[in-house]
Formats: C-alpha cells, sequence, structure tokens
C-alpha cells in the first residue's frame, strides 16, 4: 500500500491520470483483487452528501491539485496544456468544441474534477454566432419589468447551456450616478430598488429550476461593490464612499441579489479607502458571507489579484497578493496565473497554511457537487445549441423587450405618422443602418470581440432602416442617407443627407453615439453627440421638414438644441437585434412605447451628477449659470403616441396594477421635487442623524 501511495504522489507531481477506484479490505490484507469491478471512491459516490464528498475529495488532494482549483485562467489561446499542468477548477473564454476539448483533459487529471466554464452573456449568449441579442440592461431597465427580465435571463441560459457554459459573468447590479462611465449601458440606473428588483428577476431567469437543471447557467451579481462611484467618470478610479453610503446605496441590490440565490459574486476593481475591492476582508467576508450568509462562490474579475501587485501596489509579492486576496474572502482567481506559484509559495513557507486554501477550495467543489458536474459535466451539444438559437420564442422574446424598453421622450402630436399625409420618409443618420452600434458593448463586433474577428450575421439584426421599409404603409417611398461619421468629423454625407430631407415629407433622424466611446476603459470626458452629428441635426432642422429623433446610444447624452426642438424624441438605447422592427411600430402607430427612464438626462455634463434621490441641502435652487435639474428625469417617459393606430399592442406591462402604482409614485415624487430639495434629518438606527433624500 506504502508503494501504492507513492505512485499516487508522483502521479500528482507530473500530472499523471490515475484510476480513481478504491481497495476492498480483504484487497488492503493483501488478498487477490476481486473479479468484481473497484468501488468508486467516496466522493464520487452521488448517495453520499455533498459535504461528505468534499470532504473526501479534499483529503486527497495534494497542495498543488487545490491551489489549482482556485484559478479561473483564460483559454482564448491555442494552447490547453495548462489544464492539465496547473488543473485549474474553472476557465472563461472558451467556447463550442474547444469547451469539448479542454473538459477531456480534465478528465485526464488524477482526481478528473470537471471543469467549471464562465462567459460573458451580458444581454443574451454575446458571443455566439447566431445567439438572440436582448437591448442592454439600461434599456431594459426602462421597461420597469421583472418578469421581462426573467424570460431574458431565461432565453440566455437556454442559449448558453448547450455551448458548454456553466456561468454567466451577469447581471451588473451598479449604481450609475456619473454618466460619462463607459460602462453605463450594463447597468439598471440609479435607483437601488429597482436594480434589486431587475437583477433579482434576471437571476431566477439565468438559473431556472436550480442548481442541478441542465438548462441554467449561475448568475453572477457583479460587481461588487461601489465600483461605479467613479472620480470624473474614470473607469475603475477610487471610489470615495462612507461605510453608511454603502450601506444605503451600493449595498442594498447585492443584498438582494444574495436572497434571490445568485450563486456567484464578482469584485469590482476599484479601491475604498484606500483598501482594493479584492482585498476588502469587511465588504467580501464580514457583509458578503458573515453578515448575508452568502454560500456560494466570490470570484475576482479580471487579474484583479495580479493588480494588488503591478497597479494598485499593496503587495510587494504573488505570494504577499495571494495571502492578501484568500483571507480577504475571495475564493475563485480569475486570470491571475500568478497565484498558482504565489499561493504554494505561502504555504510552503509558513506564511499561509494549506486549511486557508481549503476554505474557498470546499466552496467551489460543493458548488461542483451541487450542480451534479461530477455526474454530468455538461458538455457542449452544439446540435441541441443550433436549435435554441433558432426557436421562434427567443426571438419573439426579443421583439417583446425591444417593444417595452422604448421611451417616448417627447412627442407634439406627430407621432404616429400619419399616412394619408406623409407619402415619403428621409431616414438619416450614422446609426440608422449600423447593426454593430444597434446591439451594442459586449457583443460580437464590440471591443470585446472586435468585428474582424467575426460578428453576428446581418441578416439576425432589424436596423432602424430595415424596420421602417418593412413597416411603412403601402406607396410610402423610404430615402437612406448616413449624413455623417460619428467617430470622425466627416461630413461628405451632408449634402445628400439635406437632398433626402427637402424631397421627403418627415424626416427620422437616428443618431447617438459608438463602440468608440462605449465600455470598459471607455469612459468619456464629455456628454456632447460626438463626430458630425451635431452639424447633420442641425442641417436637418433648418429644412423645416418635421424631424423625428430616434436615440441609439449606450447612456443618456447632451441633446443639442436640434435634438430638444425635434416634433418627437424616442429614446432607444442599444435595443437589440429586434431594435429596428419596434422602432417602426411605434413611428407608425403599430405600438405604443411605455417605457420611462431609469437614469436621469442632464441638459450639460457640468451638472453631473443629476440622479434623482440626492441628498439635498446646498444654497440655493440652482447654479449661477445653469438649472441643476435633468432635462428628462428619472420616471419620464410619455404616455404614448396620439392617434395610435386602434388595436395596437401596448407593451405586455402597461396594464399591470404594480408597474402603474410605481408610475403614479413617480409622478409623485416628481410633483414633489422643491420638497426634496430640503434633505431631511432622519434618525439612522445605526448612528447620529443623517442627511436623507
Amino acid at each position: 500500500m506504502n508503494h501504492f501511495r507513492l505512485l499516487l504522489a508522483v502521479a500528482a507531481c507530473v500530472g499523471l491520470a490515475m484510476p480513481v477506484w478504491t481497495q476492498s479490505a480483504a484487497e488492503k490484507a493483501g488478498a487477490r483483487p476481486s473479479a468484481h469491478a473497484p468501488r468508486p471512491l467516496p466522493y464520487l459516490n452521488p448517495a453520499l452528501s455533498v459535504d461528505e464528498r468534499v470532504l473526501d475529495l479534499v483529503s486527497r488532494m495534494t497542495l498543488e491539485e487545490k491551489v489549482g482549483q482556485l484559478l479561473m485562467l483564460d483559454a482564448r489561446g491555442e494552447d490547453l496544456s495548462f489544464v492539465n499542468t496547473r488543473q485549474p477548477g474553472a476557465l472563461l473564454h472558451v467556447l463550442g468544441a474547444k469547451i469539448a476539448l479542454a473538459m477531456d483533459l480534465a478528465a485526464k487529471n488524477r482526481l478528473a474534477i470537471p471543469l467549471l466554464v464562465g462567459e460573458d452573456g451580458i444581454h443574451g449568449h454575446s458571443f455566439w454566432k447566431d445567439a438572440n441579442i436582448f437591448p442592454t440592461q439600461l434599456a431594459m431597465a426602462a421597461s420597469w419589468s421583472p418578469d421581462l427580465l426573467e424570460r431574458m435571463g431565461r432565453v440566455t441560459a437556454e442559449e448558453m447551456a448547450p455551448t458548454g457554459i456553466h456561468e454567466t459573468f451577469s447581471p451588473v447590479l451598479c449604481l450609475t450616478r456619473d454618466l460619462r462611465w463607459g460602462r453605463t449601458d450594463e447597468t439598471f440606473g440609479e435607483d437601488p430598488y429597482l436594480i434589486g428588483e431587475l437583477g433579482a428577476a434576471l437571476i431566477r431567469g439565468y438559473q431556472g429550476k436550480g442548481l442541478d437543471d441542465p438548462t441554467a447557467v449561475l448568475a453572477t451579481a457583479k460587481h461588487y461593490a461601489g465600483y461605479s462611484e467613479t472620480q470624473g467618470g474614470r473607469d475603475a478610479s477610487e471610489a470615495d464612499i462612507s461605510r453608511r453610503k454603502l450601506r444605503s446605496y451600493f449595498l442594498p441590490p447585492f443584498e438582494r441579489a444574495a436572497r434571490a440565490g445568485a450563486m456567484m459574486f464578482m469584485t469590482g476593481y476599484q479601491s475604498m479607502d484606500g483598501v482594493p475591492s479584492t482585498a476588502n476582508k469587511w465588504l467580501l467576508r464580514d457583509v458578503l458571507k458573515d453578515e448575508w450568509g452568502f454560500k456560494g462562490v466570490l470570484v475576482t474579475d479580471w487579474n484583479n489579484v495580479g493588480s494588488l501587485v503591478h497597479e494598485q501596489k499593496v503587495a510587494k509579492t504573488y505570494a504577499d497578493a495571494a495571502i492578501m486576496a484568500v483571507r480577504a474572502g475571495n475564493d475563485l482567481i480569475m486570470t491571475t496565473p500568478q497565484f498558482y506559484e504565489g499561493a504554494i509559495e505561502a504555504v510552503k513557507s509558513g506564511r499561509m497554511k494549506e486549511s486557508e486554501i481549503d476554505e474557498p477550495l470546499k466552496r467551489i467543489l460543493g458548488l461542483k457537487f451541487r450542480m451534479g458536474l461530477f455526474e454530468n459535466p455538461r458538455r457542449p451539444d452544439l446540435q441541441k445549441a443550433a436549435v435554441e438559437v433558432a426557436r421562434k420564442d427567443h426571438r419573439a422574446a426579443v421583439l417583446d423587450a425591444a417593444r417595452e424598453s422604448l421611451v417616448l421622450l417627447q412627442n407634439d402630436g406627430v407621432l404616429p405618422l400619419d399616412a394619408s399625409r406623409v407619402k415619403s420618409i428621409a431616414v438619416i443618420g450614422p446609426n440608422a443602418d449600423d447593426d454593430l452600434q444597434q446591439l451594442g458593448d459586449w457583443s460580437l463586433g464590440s471591443p470585446q470581440h472586435p468585428p474582424e474577428a467575426g460578428k453576428h450575421p446581418r441578416d439576425k439584426t432589424v436596423t432602424v432602416l430595415d424596420g421602417i421599409k418593412a413597416a411603412a404603409p403601402a406607396g410610402t417611398s423610404v430615402r437612406y442617407e448616413k449624413g455623417c461619421a460619428i467617430n470622425s468629423g466627416d461630413l461628405s454625407g451632408l449634402p445628400g443627407a439635406v437632398a433626402a430631407a427637402l424631397a421627403s415629407d418627415a424626416v427620422v433622424a437616428v443618431v447617438g453615439d459608438h463602440l468608440d466611446f462605449i465600455g470598459e476603459g471607455k469612459s468619456t470626458a464629455t456628454l456632447e453627440m460626438q463626430g458630425g452629428q451635431v452639424a447633420l441635426l442641425d442641417a436637418l432642422q433648418k429644412t423645416g421638414k418635421p424631424m423625428i429623433v430616434v436615440l441609439v446610444n449606450s447612456k443618456p447624452l447632451v441633446l443639442p438644441p436640434a435634438v430638444k426642438s425635434a416634433r418627437a424624441i424616442l429614446e432607444a438605447f442599444n435595443p437589440g437585434m429586434e431594435g429596428g422592427r419596434a422602432i417602426a411600430e411605434a413611428v407608425f402607430g403599430q405600438m405604443n412605447p411605455s417605457g420611462k427612464l431609469t437614469i436621469s438626462f442632464p441638459v450639460h455634463v457640468g451638472q453631473q451628477p443629476v440622479f434623482y434621490n440626492q441628498v439635498r441641502g446646498q444654497h440655493g435652487s440652482r447654479y449661477a449659470d445653469l438649472t441643476e435639474e435633468p432635462l428628462f428625469p428619472f420616471g419620464l417617459g410619455e404616455q404614448g403616441a396620439q392617434g395610435v393606430r386602434s388595436g395596437a399592442p401596448r407593451a405586455r406591462g402597461e396594464e399591470n396594477g404594480d408597474r402603474q402604482a410605481a408610475l403614479g409614485v413617480l409622478r409623485a415624487r416628481r410633483r414633489r421635487r422643491k420638497v426634496r430639495r430640503r434633505a431631511r434629518g432622519l434618525r439612522d438606527p445605526r448612528g447620529p442623524v443623517v442627511a436623507r433624500p
């Protein structure tokens, strides 16, 4: 038996696979092996409890195997040999047939521990060709419909699961206050309660009937917490937030997610009070795990542990960083391969106990056992995946989402267009026929997966131009001109745009922002419309033609005078693959837009922040040179287009009593704006009198 243990130890050192079986008592005593098949090791016995299986497996693991399970490594490269050398517990950015290869390699490791595979499914199965892409989170929030968010989560999970994915890095539960931040589009807006409710619904959709549901994926609540409270809107800058402010505004959506059963949490990049989120024991261990009782797995964001060394410089070595991360409460370390050597060094040098590695290890293994991955690793089934993305009910859900997400910001009665008067329409603007800008961030063709690496098929997306051409009444002519660029000052298309407008009875101008100014690491110093858009809009206004402005943008922008004076403004944000169809239905009165803003639009970038629930009390009610009020406040949305065609569908949630009650509260809030200016002193149960909104 001593020789057998020695053989196991040697195998572990060189990464060889050994059979997972156990000996009978007679065999241990030296009897000849039984002719019967060997009995499985206890951790492979599904009849045992999860705790029993975890303890048995941990007892058999070497230090190197334990540390490996704490790694989530990037699998985009061709070489997957690290699956056998470091034996990571999880991978990300790997899809389809390549997942099957990685799973085969993991099965050859000594203990054959299955992989956990994560991917960014942010508003649909983002990077899977032919998947159905929904509106972005900010757009979806305008529906005020938890049911709609749950439905999106369910469709996304059903399309992700058969491609071999176990976890989606969603939902984003950050609170948006500075609109310059590049990731505003990923959030649900500026209200903590609403964020929590919509996030909980999305979690239910993702996680389906439970951890053992093969059609489900794990939800990841991120970025925990305060990541969005930036300095100057700059991504991942220090967040200056007190613990009272955290508990009042930034933590409630995450606590709601924990109560809703989210099995994964992800840390933020930023520091608070000089402490990086990944090293914040109070936030990760004291609040999340001890106070809220979170039993899932906490994963760092991209190379957060490495950033402790080379960015935030709170750790001198990777051993220091490993100790800091483990003791703070992190479980799974994303894309910091140096954690492997650092943690092993820390344990072998006596600076960290092996039992400290065992704590996060047990969480990770326990999750895998509860998911049933040891019995069914959920290998990719590409035939089933093809069936899922082609489901008509999935596509219908995308269209419903686009319809319910539209917000009518203003309308003087021009909408819906009168078919008896409008016989020709000019569709003009850089976002009128641009599928990539319509889909937005976190999609094939976005910065995370640039167009040269592949994009969603063009015919999967109905642009605004596509939609208007298809929905226009018989006999109505449709002209199109791009007019200008957003990411450059090119105005070569301006004369053609003006000519098209002059030759038409009405203009639909589709403007907004561009992927060059959206996303992680792409915060903007200004909120003004970029490129030649202002010049284009000014020229269209001067034609005197009725102009409907459609905004296809990631976040609220500062709107120029030509937009403010438009006959109608329709906010679509990034409306997904069916956005063009929904917009056209609204333009022609085939659908009544009923969305309400969950985020405020400023008059000027210098007003930042303009969120509705600010603690008031400053001297004066306005700037010396500008109003303090937003252009379009939180909760605003016209009640619908006048003269909508009889029998036209309204958003599914429009007649929901709870939703209407919520909107009534919002309207009352707007009537009481002057009252809200006087900050109320309320007795906080945790301490002294504090100012409240």
